[in-house]
């Protein structure tokens, strides 16, 4: 698998992720700075040898209007790593409104979580604390950064220093 390259605004804020095609195209052009490289990776031509680019920082700021994380399905389950926020198992996964939408409750990402279908038959139309069930962790609306950095976690190390102080944001 080939890996993926992430791009920078001017502000050190992510902007893309791209592929090395693209970054050493950006890089020739000398639209873009080179801030970290993938070690013992190089890209090779029949006559030349370049570095193998993680992470590129644009030369000018690019306005880039927000568009959030996209609230469904694939995303809440990988916000949540896959388990039930009520018992911790990762078989037959469902949504859950922790406050029911019959009681007033909203789909968003404050009130959904990944629940396993017995967690979520228990609790049914009832608050998780009516039925003796608590959630291990609070739901939240992740960042585009959050995602990154799950991802840079598992394929692209390199990316993680860029990336620690917007995760928090």
């Amino acid at each position: 698998m080939e890996k993926r390259v992430l791009v920078l605004n001017l502000d050190h804020s992510p902007a893309a992720v791209v592929t090395v095609q693209k970054a050493i195209v950006l890089l020739h052009l000398e639209k873009v700075t080179c801030l970290s490289v993938y070690e013992f990776l190089e890209v090779r031509t029949v006559n030349r040898s370049f570095d193998y680019p993680a992470v590129i920082c644009l030369n000018n700021y690019k306005s880039i209007p927000y568009r959030g994380v996209l609230l469904n399905r694939n995303n809440l389950f990988r916000r949540d790593k896959g388990e039930c926020q009520y018992c911790g198992s990762k078989k037959q996964l469902t949504m859950d409104h922790v406050i029911p939408r019959s009681k007033g409750g909203k789909s968003n990402w404050t009130n959904l979580v990944t629940a396993c279908h017995r967690c979520n038959v228990v609790k049914g139309d009832k608050s998780p604390e009516q039925v003796g069930l608590y959630l291990t962790d609070l739901p939240f609306k992740p960042s585009l950064a959050y995602f990154l950095a799950e991802y840079a976690e598992r394929q692209a190390s390199e990316w993680l220093p860029f990336l620690e102080s917007k995760i928090a944001q």
